[in-house]
């Protein structure tokens, strides 16, 4: 693995530097792998692939923990500066941010139970076609984000933040259109506020996508971009 970090006299501590890299991209491979069959479970009105992916939680779990337990153990012992403190910075951070994907994913998957795991009459077709749009949006930018934080791609971390405010602005013409559909049959009330939620959770897998996106940059450069917002040449700071 080709990492940042120059080599130290300790090759132990290299070790565990990159062993906390290779637990973000398992980590990120998991959660790539779990918003894609939440994302497919709904296409596919397929609630038993939907509990899979519930299931598939605990396992990220479990490695946010051991990430977590590394993290102090490397502190306590390397007293960790410089690029190696941005790094293991950037992996608490990171595998937190998966986490949290982790848990939109179930989110999905729960909505897909709801929606498709009864014998109640299936939501108007016309209300969902944005849902595997704005799915493949956020789906392209956890993928990019995950694989920036293996290759260290200044360039491309900057690409997720862009797909993140695109979806930003598709979430809201989805939500304009979908208050069209209530105002001209209340019975879709109910559909409605489910296909919300969904758009919801995908716009939040978007958000912590940038957040991954943005701490590469950090660890690249050390520089907290947060506190910027975009403009035509980059990022500016804010007024």
């Amino acid at each position: 693995m080709d990492r940042i970090n120059e080599g130290h006299t300790l090759k132990r501590y290299d070790g565990e530097l990159d062993h906390l890299h290779f637990l973000v991209l398992e980590a990120g491979g998991l959660v790539v792998h779990q918003v894609s069959e939440a994302l497919t479970a709904f296409k596919n009105r397929d609630p038993v692939l939907a509990q899979q992916v519930v299931a598939m939680d605990s396992e990220i779990d479990r490695l946010e923990v051991q990430t977590d337990d590394e993290i102090a153990k490397i502190i306590a012992k390397r007293w960790p500066l410089s690029a190696d403190l941005r790094l293991v910075i950037a992996v608490s951070k990171s595998v937190s941010d998966l986490e949290r994907i982790g848990d939109e994913a179930v989110r999905i998957a729960g909505m897909v139970v709801q929606l498709f795991g009864t014998e109640s009459s299936e939501p108007n077709s016309q209300m969902l076609r944005d849902i595997n749009r704005i799915g493949n949006m956020a789906l392209t930018g956890l993928r990019g984000a995950v694989e920036i934080f293996d290759i260290w791609d200044e360039a491309k971390a900057k690409r997720v933040i862009e797909i993140h405010r695109e979806m930003e602005e598709e979430f809201q013409a989805d939500l304009r259109r979908l208050l069209t559909y209530v105002l001209e049959d209340y019975r879709n009330i109910g559909f409605a506020i489910s296909v919300i939620l969904v758009i919801k959770a995908l716009e939040r897998i978007g958000h912590h996508a940038r957040n991954l996106a943005e701490h590469v940059i950090f660890q690249v450069h050390g520089e907290d971009i947060r506190s910027r917002q975009p403009s035509q040449d980059g990022y500016q700071p804010k007024s």
